[in-house]
């Protein structure tokens, strides 16, 4: 038995076919162009496998309600081209299996509660601080979501009175993503996010902002475990410098564990989202 998995991000797709123990047999990195020629890579890889099962996990918004007519859809989204595309019907009219979708970092998630930094739980949020800042939440070993499904990237944080750095968002301008995601580090500063010094202060600014944010996720769901991942978080310091403001912000208010213990780094570095989706895949084939 094999099983299809795709973490589908605005930069690349990766595709892998893995089998029953989830041990990938092949992988594959397409470039995320345009909707034709990227699905057309995708079908050549995956056509030539018996795959009984698919899990998707794409770059969003997505549209998630099976009743809207926008399911399956990628809705609102700045990659140029992919606005509108029905990404599950093209999907599924390829491959009458059982196909899983939700976004990319629901995915990781997933794949972090079952194999990675949070297995043994019940509940995560996983976050990925890059070009941008997403986040998956799992609760009671379920993907959450709603009406939608989370965008807790772009929660509203307070400005740092001395922060006068307008914000990157094309959205809101300064939310989270806005201020904290890695474009913010070169905005203010000229150098890049890699070379910047571990003593500059933009690095207390940053580690500020998103403890601002793990804190109303703790307060609001109140998971077993928060995972940071993606490129800004290659950065061992800030690591330190999120748990230590996490703890000062929340003062004692509400008891979780040692912030060493309660934040903490990916589990399964960059392949969260690819695991995530196999297992998804896995799980919708054996309903």
């Amino acid at each position: 038995m094999l099983y299809g998995g795709i973490e589908a991000g605005g930069t690349k797709f990766v595709c892998a076919v893995a089998d029953e123990k989830l041990q990938i047999k092949e992988k594959i990195s397409i470039a995320t162009t345009d909707p034709q020629t990227t699905f057309k890579q995708v079908f050549a890889f995956f056509d030539r496998y018996p795959i009984e099962a698919l899990g998707i996990g794409s770059f969003g918004p997505i549209g998630i309600q099976p009743d809207q007519e926008n399911y399956g859809h990628i809705l609102a989204t700045p990659k140029e081209g992919w606005a509108g595309v029905d990404f599950l019907g093209q999907m599924k009219q390829r491959y009458k299996v059982p196909t899983a979708w939700t976004t990319d970092v629901n995915a990781a998630a997933f794949g972090e509660i079952k194999r990675g930094a949070a297995k043994g739980r019940h509940s995560c949020i996983y976050l990925t601080i890059g070009t941008g800042i997403g986040g998956g939440v799992v609760i009671n070993d379920e993907v959450f979501e709603g009406i939608s499904h989370p965008e807790i990237g772009h929660l509203y944080i307070k400005r740092a009175a001395e922060d006068t750095y307008q914000g990157t968002c094309p959205y809101h301008k300064d939310c989270l993503e806005g201020l904290a995601a890695g474009p913010s580090l070169e905005a203010r500063t000229g150098i890049k996010g890699e070379e910047l010094p571990l003593d500059h202060p933009i690095w207390d600014l940053q580690a500020n902002y998103l403890a601002q944010a793990l804190m109303s996720y703790t307060l609001i769901l109140a998971p077993e475990i928060i995972i940071l991942g993606g490129g800004v978080m290659n950065q061992d310091h800030l690591l330190k410098k999120i748990q230590q403001q996490f703890s000062e912000l929340m003062a004692g208010y509400m008891e979780t564990p040692k912030a060493e213990d309660y934040i903490v780094r990916w589990g399964l570095p960059n392949e969260s989202g690819l695991i995530g989706a196999l297992l998804l895949a896995q799980r919708e084939r054996e309903y």
